[in-house]
């Protein structure tokens, strides 16, 4: 069974900076494309950022120039840093990644933005 774990939200103001990590453990033997998407109450959820195994990087528009997607493959891990965090940034973060044929979600972790 795997597992994907996100850590590293809470509040911070707008300026800011947090970094989220998300591991992925279980039964794996390599892992594919990761990312990370958010989610506001009430709006879909939407793509934040995406890195393939080869450290390929794509990020949404809103969040190009402050949010860095990286990874560390040998600990299955993916990082979030986000840098000068704007109030419209506050939304349930959830990593994502392929692992063989499935795609894995993460639980969610709370950004809040404080103006």
């Amino acid at each position: 069974q795997v597992q994907l774990v996100e850590s590293g939200g809470g509040l911070v103001q707008a300026g800011g900076s947090l970094r989220l990590s998300c591991a992925a453990s279980g039964s794996i033997y390599s892992v594919g494309a990761m990312g990370w998407d958010r989610q506001v109450p009430g709006k879909q959820r939407a793509l934040v950022a995406t890195i393939t195994r080869s450290g390929s990087t794509n990020n949404s528009d809103s969040v190009k120039g402050r949010f860095t997607i990286s990874r560390d493959n040998a600990k299955n891990t993916v990082y979030l840093q986000m840098n000068s965090l704007k109030p419209e940034d506050t939304a349930v973060y959830y990593c994502n990644a392929q692992i063989a044929i499935t795609q894995y979600w993460g639980e969610g972790t709370q950004v809040t933005v404080s103006s």
